[in-house]
């Protein structure tokens, strides 16, 4: 079974969120506002 990354990171930035923070520093960050963008 293959993980797609790029669900499963936006799944866990979206956990955060839930989770109350205001304000998150990740290491995939580039790729995630890519990708909210509608870009890849």
């Amino acid at each position: 079974m293959m993980i797609n990354e790029e669900e499963k990171m936006m799944e866990s930035l979206m956990c955060l969120r839930r989770a109350g923070a205001d304000i998150f520093v990740t290491y995939f960050a580039l790729q995630a506002a890519t990708c909210l963008c509608g870009g890849k």
